[in-house]
């Protein structure tokens, strides 16, 4: 089997994921993980299908076909080897006034400690009582097991008052993950 990564975008409408899901099927591709989502009128995501080695040409060139319906970019996943054990999971939570520059600040704190962000959804939310916008992200990150986590804690508590933002860093267990 070969597993294809496949990331779409395309004006958002009913029947896109059915359009998606259609051409996977005839292909013998099975839907493995997906992360689909509206963001500013435009249907976004990314896609894993497992398919038999012999079909993954054929459904990648069909897939170009959707082109106009959606346009998609098909790449070929490398065996991964399991990542268990490897570092601590911990789950950052963020909320305050929004302002540009707040990602990058917490993923440079991030990148020092060599800390691998495995999942990050963020969203900015109007404040009518304040006449503003908060921006609010939620993070699950894999921290190494030689990261320096006391430092770590701390350069994101600092930005959390810089920014004026409420910052929750919880290890996986205590986040309330599922």
């Amino acid at each position: 089997m070969a597993t294809l990564v496949i990331t779409v975008v395309g004006d958002d409408r009913p029947g896109l994921v059915s359009a998606l899901a259609d051409v996977i099927a005839q292909h013998s591709g099975s839907w493995e993980r997906s992360q689909l989502a509206e963001l500013a009128g435009k249907f976004a995501g990314i896609v894993t299908v497992d398919v038999p080695e012999d079909r993954a040409s054929g459904l990648a060139e069909a897939l170009g076909g959707l082109t106009g319906v959606l346009d998609t970019t098909v790449h070929t996943a490398r065996p991964q080897p399991e990542r268990s054990g490897e570092g601590e999971v911990l789950h950052l939570d963020l909320i305050g006034n929004d302002r540009p520059g707040i990602i990058q600040e917490i993923t440079a704190a991030l990148t020092e400690q060599q800390v691998s962000v495995e999942d990050l959804q963020t969203k900015v939310v109007p404040t009518p009582q304040a006449g503003g916008d908060l921006f609010a992200a939620r993070a699950r990150l894999r921290v190494p097991d030689d990261a320096d986590l006391p430092a770590l804690r701390g350069a994101l508590e600092r930005i959390a008052q810089e920014l004026m933002v409420d910052l929750s860093f919880e290890p996986e267990d205590d986040a309330g993950w599922e």
